[in-house]
């Protein structure tokens, strides 16, 4: 039997309060006894109280990565790597014109009460500490554990069987999580009840101290989720690098079909479609473009320009990004739809429309490549030997090429790109 137990009668807790004496005094406990308790009444013995007018400058200095931001609500990653809301700074249960901030090492301050705890009761005992957390796709907050000492945090479960023999394979709980969320049925907020005894799971409590909660926390390389919508796009696009060196690991014809996906949502004039994508999937047909290409190229520098061999085998070299890639994609222009004028000025005005249109859809290629983890680099080359490039990959006479897109996951991470203001780029009248 699991039983939930309340710790009643405990005093207001205030800076420098021996939180482990209080709670012993007030409680009788067991071997074996898990001990949940609230973060606030940590927060406040530990003189996590700050004198603050205004609670978004301490949401600041408390926030090292906003996760999404929908009017005034931020859900933001803290020191401590836990994504929440407002980083934990909580307005309610402290005194007009002050914050609570969260435990500075909440796990720390479980090993702490820890010991405290089991010195003066002389039982064998857990700690949690908990916040409450709103989750992503279901309404409703719940406590977790954000701090925790003397019982693992997660029970894996991958590799045992089911009632009906099935392996299972991704499973992994959350245990902590269960017990914050357990125990808070009779402690929180309302009833000014912030510790709790949850009883009959000893076999969970160990000698050691353990981990902590850092194994609850999702790496930034596992979480699909780590950013909100707009936070996404605006990093999705921080993201998008020109690549030029690539692994020879394989592309996913999936991935790419998403992204001309997305590539053809962009705006384009009188409502029409003037995009083509050519996916070139295959080695040969990668090949045969880019040697007619090199063959066109070299004849123009040499026939055209008067260059020798050595610098036209300089110039050539930086081909060499698309010979390199494992996928290559070729946008292209068609001009169905488009209106024809009987002058000069407004029928190239027409055909710069509907090149600004591709160059959209190109954006939102590699934007979204830039999502699905492969890297890109968009070479002007087919521009400059179009009719080559329409005979070698068998493409219609109107279809003008426009580029060619180089994609792979990226050999090297890119160097860091210094951080851009739009002020240098605005001009307000």
């Amino acid at each position: 039997m699991i039983r939930l137990l309340p710790v009643t009668g405990l005093p207001e807790i205030g800076p420098g309060s021996d939180l482990a004496e209080l709670i012993a005094k007030a409680g009788e406990f067991e071997d074996g006894d898990i001990l949940v308790v609230t973060s606030k009444v940590v927060s406040k013995a530990e003189d996590r109280i700050l004198h603050a007018a205004d609670r978004e400058a301490a949401i600041d200095a408390e926030t090292v990565r906003v996760v999404a931001r929908r009017g005034p609500v931020r859900i933001v990653e803290n020191r401590n790597g836990l994504v929440m809301a407002a980083a934990g700074v909580d307005a309610s249960n402290t005194a007009p014109g002050t914050v609570l901030l969260l435990p500075e090492d909440p796990d720390a301050s479980a090993r702490r009460l820890r010991a405290g705890l089991q010195r003066l009761t002389g039982r064998k005992l857990a700690v949690l500490i908990t916040d409450t957390f709103g989750r992503p796709w279901r309404n409703g907050l719940t406590d977790v554990a954000i701090g925790a000492a003397g019982l693992p945090v997660l029970e894996d479960h991958r590799g045992r069987t089911d009632s009906h023999g099935n392996e299972l394979a991704m499973t992994v709980v959350a245990t902590a999580d269960e017990l914050a969320a357990a125990a808070d049925l009779v402690k929180g907020k309302a009833t000014g009840t912030p510790v709790a005894v949850i009883r009959g799971l000893g076999h969970l409590v160990t000698t050691e101290d353990g981990d902590g909660t850092r194994p609850l926390i999702r790496s930034a390389a596992d979480d699909m989720f780590r950013l909100g919508t707009s936070e996404a796009v605006r990093e999705a696009v921080t993201l998008r690098r020109t690549i030029r060196s690539f692994t020879p690991e394989p592309v996913d014809p999936g991935a790419v079909r998403r992204a001309v996906a997305a590539a053809v949502t962009a705006p384009a004039p009188h409502h029409t479609t003037p995009w083509r994508f050519v996916l070139l999937e295959t080695p040969e047909a990668r090949t045969r473009l880019l040697d007619a290409m090199l063959a066109a190229w070299r004849r123009d520098l040499r026939e055209l320009d008067g260059w020798d061999e050595e610098r036209i085998a300089r110039r050539t070299a930086r081909g060499d990004v698309l010979r390199d890639a494992p996928y290559l994609v070729v946008p292209c222009l068609v001009m169905d739809g488009s209106h024809a004028y009987p002058d000069e000025r407004r029928s190239a005005a027409e055909r710069e429309m509907f090149t600004v249109a591709v160059g959209a859809a190109v954006q939102n290629l590699l934007v979204t490549l830039a999502g699905e983890g492969y890297g890109s680099a968009w070479v002007s080359s087919t521009m400059f030997c179009r009719d080559t490039v329409r005979t070698a990959l068998g493409l219609p006479g109107e279809w003008d090429p426009m580029g060619a897109v180089a994609v792979g996951r990226p050999a090297q991470a890119p160097r860091p790109r210094p951080a851009r203001t739009a002020e240098a780029f605005i001009t307000v009248r």
